[in-house]
């Protein structure tokens, strides 16, 4: 009786496998999906279903140890390297346009945003004059936390 309806067992177990991994994308549950088709076919051609479930085992173990690094290699490879957000804010040079004291002041980025700033508790100086240089080396909420920059290294 296990034997005869096996196959309804595999394809039940092929459909949740598949469906797991379009959520994940992480090609494990993918392996398991084709270990289970693997399982599926061995079914039809009358093997026992203790060797099915060896076979399917076996294939799905060998599929994630041989195929799924290249793949998850290659699906990978196409992502965006460019730093986006407040990732892309940090190292960005600026110029004041309110002066930058303890109080804070604001700050135009070379991005062309102008952002409330205050500065760094690394820093020494208490000022930054207006057309002062600065450069952002943290975000803190809606504050950008900048140092100034050498008269030497802007120019």
């Amino acid at each position: 009786m296990l034997t005869q309806y096996a196959w309804i067992a595999w394809l039940v177990l092929i459909l949740a496998f598949a469906t797991i991994e379009v959520f994940t994308l992480e090609m494990t549950f993918l392996m398991l999906a084709l270990g289970s088709v693997a399982g599926l076919l061995s079914g039809l051609f009358g093997i026992p279903w203790w060797a099915q479930f060896v076979i399917a085992a076996i294939v799905a173990v060998a599929l994630i140890l041989v195929l799924r690094p290249p793949l998850l290699r290659v699906l990978r490879r196409g992502s965006d390297p460019a730093r986006s957000n407040i990732d892309a804010l940090i190292g960005a040079e600026g110029t004041v346009v309110h002066t930058l004291g303890a109080a804070g002041g604001q700050v135009r980025l070379q991005n062309g945003e102008t952002w409330t700033a205050r500065l760094s508790p690394a820093t020494e100086q208490a000022d930054v004059a207006v057309g002062g240089r600065v450069l952002v080396t943290g975000i803190d909420g809606a504050t950008a936390v900048v140092v100034p920059m050498e008269r030497g290294a802007a120019e």
